[in-house]
């Protein structure tokens, strides 16, 4: 019996390197993002493109946008991270001003461009003809802010025997429209992920 296991194994480990060690090659295929299912619990990009999309579909449809009688102009001032993890908030707002934009329902300040702006304005004062100069002190002015903060509680299960970690993490992201004319909270609304992820505490 011995005899016919090892002779078995053996074979199965010919077969394994004789085939050029292909069960150890690293490999790379395409994922559809719409589709892919989380690794982990952590925030990932399932968790970025979902936020992004459902908050600019909801100030889209929003009492408050629908209320308003002309085309605003945003001017976005960032979601605060207050998790423990480093979470680009930036790709999240991003994602949610191309939905607005392209639903042609507002605009929006590019307030991480400003000084890029400014320093072009200043060459071009200085360098350029004056019929092709941009002129200074034109910039629209923004009607809201659009800001928020995102946290995270983490819950993990209590020492014990077991033969799995589990630990399930929440994500909170809320954000927030602000009237700058009158410092009013306009419109808000609040979004939650929640996962549990379980490890055996014997793997790869």
């Amino acid at each position: 019996m011995m005899k016919h296991f090892a002779c078995v194994a053996g074979i199965g480990l010919l077969a394994v390197f004789s085939g050029g060690c292909t069960a150890f090659k690293a490999s790379v295929a395409p994922v559809d993002v719409d589709k892919a299912k989380p690794m982990e619990a952590k925030y990932d990009y399932s968790d970025l493109k979902w936020l992004g999309s459902a908050s600019g579909q909801d100030i889209l449809s929003s009492g408050f946008l629908k209320g308003l009688p002309g085309k605003p102009t945003f001017v976005i001032m960032g979601i605060q991270n207050r998790t423990t993890r480093h979470v680009d908030t930036k790709a999240i707002t991003d994602t949610m001003r191309g939905g607005i934009l392209d639903a042609g329902k507002a605009n929006f300040v590019n307030e991480s461009r400003r000084d890029d702006m400014l320093r072009e304005k200043g060459y071009q004062l200085a360098n350029c003809t004056p019929e092709t100069r941009m002129a200074i002190g034109k910039e629209l002015g923004a009607n809201y802010i659009i800001s928020g903060s995102l946290i995270e509680i983490i819950k993990k299960a209590p020492k014990e025997v077991r033969l799995a970690r589990k630990e399930e993490v929440f994500y909170q992201m809320t954000l927030e429209i602000t009237d700058l004319t009158t410092g009013l909270i306009t419109w808000q609304k609040q979004y939650e992920r929640a996962r549990v992820e379980s490890k055996p505490i014997i793997g790869w």
